[in-house]
C-alpha cells in the first residue's frame, strides 16, 4: 500500500469512494445527492492537501488536510477520512491517519482538530482516540442522522 498525493486523474476514483461514503448520510455531513460536479471544492480545493492510499492501482482510501481557520486560526489542521466500503477492515484508517499527523508535523501545524465527528460513528472515535485524539468539545443534535435522529457530534483534537 502507497499513500501519495492525489492527481487530477484520480479524480474518478476518489469520486467512487466519496460517492459511496456519503450515500449512507450517517459519517458526513454531505447531502447524499451531491454532484461529481462538487467534488473539487470539498476535496481537491486548491487550499487543502488531498492524499489517496492505493494498492496494485486501485484507490482505497482517501484523505484531505488543511488549516482549520484562515490566517490567524491557521496553524491548526482539520483533515477529513474516506475508506471506500468494499476496503474497509484492512488498516486503511489507520494509515491514513498516521501519515496525516506526520504530514501535519512536517507542514508546521501546531496540533490537528475535527470540527464534526458524528458520536454514533463508534469505529471513527475509537480509532481517533487510539490515536492521541480528545474529544474536547460536543454540540448537542449537532447532525441529522438518518435512522437515529438528531445526535451529538464531537469536537476532537490533537497537539502535535
Amino acid at each position: 500500500m502507497n499513500i501519495r498525493k492525489a492527481t487530477a486523474s484520480d479524480e474518478d476514483q476518489v469520486w467512487e469512494i466519496f460517492s459511496e461514503v456519503i450515500q449512507t448520510a450517517d459519517t458526513y455531513v454531505f447531502d447524499p445527492n451531491t454532484p461529481k460536479s462538487d467534488l473539487k471544492k470539498h476535496w481537491f480545493a486548491d487550499y487543502m492537501d488531498t492524499f489517496v492510499l492505493e494498492d496494485q492501482g486501485k484507490i482505497h482510501g482517501t484523505y484531505i488536510i488543511k488549516p482549520n481557520q484562515i490566517d490567524l486560526g491557521n496553524h491548526i489542521a482539520n483533515c477529513s477520512y474516506m475508506v471506500g466500503p468494499n476496503a474497509q477492515g484492512r488498516g486503511i484508517g489507520k494509515k491514513l491517519c498516521e501519515h496525516s499527523i506526520q504530514f501535519a508535523k512536517e507542514k508546521g501545524y501546531h496540533a490537528i482538530q475535527f470540527n464534526i465527528v458524528v458520536s454514533t460513528n463508534k469505529g471513527a472515535v475509537a480509532l481517533w482516540k487510539k490515536y492521541g485524539f480528545e474529544i474536547i468539545g460536543t454540540t448537542p443534535n449537532g447532525f441529522r442522522h438518518p435512522k437515529l435522529g438528531l445526535v451529538d457530534t464531537f469536537i476532537m483534537y490533537k497537539a502535535l
